[in-house]
């Protein structure tokens, strides 16, 4: 499994808990732009990617590169993370996932495990 890491904050930090949950999950921390990019052309699996509000700085040019409906925030300000919604939308195909970066401790080992069960 690949996954790229983009967003605005956390990006190694974000890191660290994959490689800490699953050190054989490939990663690699690139620009929004480029971790987008991987997606769409197939160099990656996944994205993932932490902003102050979840959707924005995390998941614009995800969308914007291979569509809303290809991409779930995880969590915003006020809203923690929700592992049912999680595993629902992996199961639904979901490619990109954003989330607070103070969030990141709860959303990155949900986001892991549902993509490591995936049904």
């Amino acid at each position: 499994m690949k996954i790229v890491i983009g967003g605005q904050v956390e990006k190694k930090a974000i890191e660290g808990l994959i490689k800490e949950l699953d050190s054989s999950i490939e990663t690699s921390v690139k620009s929004d732009l480029d971790a987008a990019m991987a997606i769409k052309t197939g160099q990656a699996d996944y994205y993932v990617g932490a902003c102050h509000t979840g959707g924005g700085g995390a998941l614009a040019m995800a969308i914007a590169m291979i569509g809303r409906d290809n991409c779930e925030t995880v969590s915003m300000p006020g809203k923690q993370p929700q592992e049912e919604k999680v595993i629902e939308a992996v199961n639904a195909g979901k490619k990109a996932f954003g989330f607070t970066g103070d969030h990141m401790e709860k959303a990155v080992p949900m986001i892991i495990n549902a993509l490591k069960n995936k049904g």
